[in-house]
């Protein structure tokens, strides 16, 4: 599965002129956990998170910071849209970023978020199951598997006897997480 097909789009994005009370709104209001910040242009020019809102915020006597600008990350960690999600998922563990920005031709297209991630391994066994019947049809749409799911564990059969070890890369594909059948 490839960074575009579970990306968020578009993403919701701030400007790095933005108030910080503006930004604490929209990623509450959106129930995000960071949002890229665009410069005058529409380039990415960081990233602000929860934690980057909540510097200052809490501390007596320290003047919170007042803009995007004051708080966000400005080294990013981006990905295109064909990066594949084994290789943006080993990116936010390496580096510990709960949210990555999907660019295409430099510009912002979506985002990554791990609840993005987390969602492709919660689907239920009929969504997995619907998933690899689709990417089968795609893939061979004269033959006919037979296709079961339980409890994230497939069970395949398709022509002449193939199982799930001759279509592994699509299985991987279609539906992360899922294993095959313990027989």
């Amino acid at each position: 599965m490839l960074a575009g097909e579970v990306m968020s789009s578009p993403a919701i994005t701030l400007g790095r002129g933005d108030t910080v009370r503006r930004a604490i709104r929209v990623l509450y209001d959106h129930d995000i956990t960071a949002a890229p910040v665009l410069g005058d242009h529409g380039e990415l020019v960081g990233m602000v998170s929860e934690i980057d809102l909540l510097c200052g915020a809490f501390t007596p006597g320290v003047s919170a910071p007042a803009t995007v600008a004051d708080v966000m990350s400005r080294q990013v960690s981006t990905v295109e849209e064909t990066t594949d999600t084994a290789v943006l998922t080993d990116l936010m563990i390496a580096r510990r970023i709960k949210s990555v920005p999907v660019l295409r031709d430099e510009r912002v297209v979506g985002i990554v978020s791990r609840r993005d991630l987390m969602a492709l391994l919660a689907r239920s066994d009929a969504e997995l199951r619907d998933a690899v019947l689709a990417a089968l049809r795609e893939r061979y749409p004269s033959e006919t598997w037979e296709v079961s799911v339980r409890n994230g564990e497939i069970d395949l059969r398709g022509p002449e006897g193939q199982g799930p070890e001759h279509v592994a890369d699509l299985l991987e594909r279609a539906a992360p997480g899922i294993r095959p059948a313990r027989r």
